[in-house]
C-alpha cells in the first residue's frame, strides 16, 4: 500500500507525502523505479533518476530506489513492531513475473542494501494465486485436473500474464506455473494519463506541473466513478491556475463516467480477435525513457500472449488495483468468452489491492510446509552461444548455435552438469559470450543445442569478462549451471584439470563479473 515514489531531499521522502510534494515539483521526484530495474538498456547501478532532474539535483540509480523504499518498510515495522524485529523474520520479496535474472539479482542486491537478510523472492501472479488459495479452502471443488488458469495482474504501471495448469501427481492435486509474458510498461497510469489529455483538451494550455497535478485528479475521479457503489454520472475538476491568486486563477473541468468507459472500452480494452498482435510503432529517435508498450490495447497484448502460448484457459484470476472496477473485469471476461467456446469461469480472490502481499505471506508457511506450492521456477529459457568450427570467411563470422542452460522452470536450488557438451574456451584474456532468452521455448531440455537461432529467442546484450589466469591459453571445458534458492543464476565452466571459472550475471546490461 506504500506508493512507490521518492522525493529527492536530504532525508529523502517516501510513498504519500513524497508523491505530493511531487506536484510542485517533478524533477524531484523518483516514479516507476522497478520498471527502470528491469530495463536492460541502461546501467542499473547508475545515478540516472529523475530523467527529468533539473541542474543541481543529485540522481539515484533505480537500485538505490528500491533501497529506499525497502528501507522504509523496514524501519516503519520496527518503530511499530518493537517487540518483533523485522530482521528476525524471514521476508518474501514479489517481483514481476518477468524480471530476468538480472532483475532479480538487483533486487535482491536493494534488499540487501536495505538491512535484509534471508530473502527469497516469489513471482506477483504466482502470489496473487497463493491468496487465492489461501482465501478459498475447497480450492480443490473449484478446479479439477487439467484446467488452464490465466493470470492477468495489471498494476498502476505494468501488466503481466501467467498461465498456471492445474495438474495430477502421485494421485494428488498439483499446480504449476507453464507459462509468463512480457514485461509490458502498460497499465493504470496509461489510463490516468488518456483521461487527463482528454480533460485538458478544454482548459488552457497547461504547463508540466499543472498537468501533473491534472493527472493525479483524474485518477481520483476515475477510482470514484467507476466505483461498484457509485451514483454519480461525473465529478468536478479542480486544478491551480498561474499566478499568486489560487481562487482567482483556477481551473475547472468535468471528467464524466461516460468518457472514462469510452476511453478504457474503445482506446485499452478493444473488441479484438484472438491472432492479432500489438501494433509496433517504426523506430525512430526518442529521448531517454522507459521503453513503454506502443500498443494501448491491453486486450491485444492479451491476445498475443495466449496465442503465442496456443493456450485456452478454463479459469481467470484478476490482480491489480486496475480490476477494482467492475466495468473492468466484465469487459476482459466479455472478450475472453467471445474467443473461447467454452466459458471461462472467474475466481473471486480476496482485496486485489493485498493480494499479492497475502499470497506471499502464504507462500513462506507453504515453504515450511504449512500450504500449497506451486511449482514454477524461472520463468524463461537461457542459452549460451556457441560457435560453430569453420573455415575462416571474409565478411562473414562462423555460424552460431545456442546451449540450452537453464531450461524453462529450472526450480531454485537445483542445478544442471552437461559432462557430453564440450566446449574450448579462451582465458587469461578478455572473452565475449553471447547468450539469449525465451519465454515461449519452455520444452528445450538442459544441454540441448539449438542448431537455428530464431525469433523466439532474444538476445541479450554481449557480455564481456577477464577469466583470471596465469597464462593466455584455449582449455576444453564443459558447463554447469545453477540456479540458487534466492532465484539467482550461476554458469560455471569446468576444466578437466579441474580448474573452474564462474560466470555471474552482473548489473551492468554488457558485462559479467568472472571468477
Amino acid at each position: 500500500m506504500l506508493p512507490s515514489f521518492l522525493f529527492l531531499e536530504a532525508p529523502p521522502i517516501v510513498g504519500v507525502l513524497a508523491q505530493r510534494k511531487g506536484l510542485d515539483n517533478p524533477g524531484r521526484l523518483v516514479s516507476s523505479a522497478k520498471s527502470w530495474l528491469s530495463y536492460a538498456g541502461v546501467d542499473r547501478n547508475a545515478a540516472i533518476l529523475p530523467v527529468t532532474a533539473p541542474e543541481g539535483v543529485n540522481k539515484i540509480s533505480p537500485v538505490e530506489a528500491s533501497s529506499q523504499y525497502l528501507r522504509y518498510l523496514r524501519e516503519a515495522w520496527n518503530e511499530k513492531r518493537p517487540d518483533a524485529p523485522f530482521e528476525t523474520h524471514q521476508v518474501l520479496v514479489t517481483v514481476p513475473a518477468s524480471f530476468d535474472a538480472v532483475a532479480r539479482d538487483l533486487t535482491l542486491k536493494a534488499a540487501e542494501q536495505a538491512g535484509y537478510d534471508k530473502v527469497v523472492l516469489l513471482e506477483e501472479p504466482q502470489a496473487a494465486f497463493y491468496a487465492w488459495i489461501a482465501h478459498n479452502p475447497d480450492w480443490r471443488d473449484q478446479v479439477t485436473v487439467g484446467d488452464l488458469i490465466l493470470v492477468i495482474d495489471i498494476g498502476g504501471g505494468t501488466t503481466d500474464f501467467a498461465l498456471i495448469s492445474v495438474e495430477e501427481e502421485a494421485g494428488q492435486v498439483s499446480l504449476r506455473r507453464i507459462a509468463v509474458g512480457d514485461h509490458i510498461l502498460l497499465g493504470g497510469d496509461n489510463i490516468d494519463a488518456a483521461l487527463a489529455h482528454h480533460v485538458a483538451e478544454n482548459l488552457p494550455k497547461l504547463d508540466g506541473t499543472q498537468f501533473h497535478a491534472l493527472y493525479q485528479h483524474c485518477r481520483l475521479a476515475k477510482e470514484r466513478l467507476l466505483a461498484e457503489d457509485n451514483q454519480e454520472s461525473q465529478l468536478p475538476i479542480v486544478i491551480l491556475g498561474r499566478g499568486t491568486s489560487v481562487v482567482g486563477k483556477s481551473l475547472k473541468s468535468t471528467l464524466a463516467r461516460a468518457d472514462i468507459v469510452r476511453i478504457l472500452t474503445d482506446g485499452f480494452l478493444p473488441a479484438v480477435s484472438i491472432d492479432e498482435e500489438p501494433d509496433e510503432q517504426p523506430t525512430t529517435l526518442t529521448e531517454f525513457g522507459l521503453p513503454y508498450a506502443s500498443d494501448p490495447a491491453i486486450t491485444r497484448h492479451l491476445a498475443h500472449f495466449l496465442h503465442r502460448q496456443s493456450a485456452t484457459p478454463t479459469h481467470v484470476l484478476f490482480n491489480g488495483g486496475v480490476f477494482r472496477a467492475p466495468l473492468v473485469r466484465d469487459r476482459i471476461m466479455e472478450i475472453l468468452n467471445h474467443w473461447f467456446p467454452r466459458p471461462i469461469t472467474p475466481l473471486v480472490s480476496g482485496d486485489l489491492m493485498r493480494s499479492v502481499a497475502h499470497g506471499a505471506a502464504y507462500y513462506g508457511l507453504a515453504r515450511q510446509g504449512e500450504g500449497v506450492r506451486v511449482r514454477g521456477g524461472i520463468p524463461r529459457s537461457y542459452y549460451i552461444g556457441i560457435e560453430s568450427v569453420a573455415p575462416a570467411v571474409p565478411g562473414r563470422r562462423p555460424p552460431l548455435k545456442a546451449l540450452t542452460v537453464v531450461p524453462f522452470g529450472m526450480e531454485e536450488g537445483t542445478g544442471y552438469t552437461f559432462p557430453d557438451r564440450t566446449s574450448v574456451l579462451s582465458v587469461g584474456k578478455r572473452a565475449q559470450f553471447r547468450f539469449f532468452q525465451s519465454t515461449e521455448r519452455t520444452q528445450d531440455a538442459p544441454g540441448s543445442l539449438i542448431e537455428e537461432i530464431d525469433s523466439t529467442m532474444e538476445e541479450l546484450a554481449p557480455i564481456e569478462a577477464m577469466l583470471s589466469n596465469e597464462v593466455n591459453e584455449n582449455v576444453l571445458v564443459t558447463l554447469e549451471s545453477l540456479v540458487t534458492e534466492t532465484g539467482t543464476l550461476e554458469l560455471w565452466f569446468v576444466a578437466r584439470d579441474g580448474r573452474r571459472w564462474k560466470l555471474e550475471f552482473n548489473v551492468r546490461p554488457k558485462k559479467v563479473r568472472a571468477k
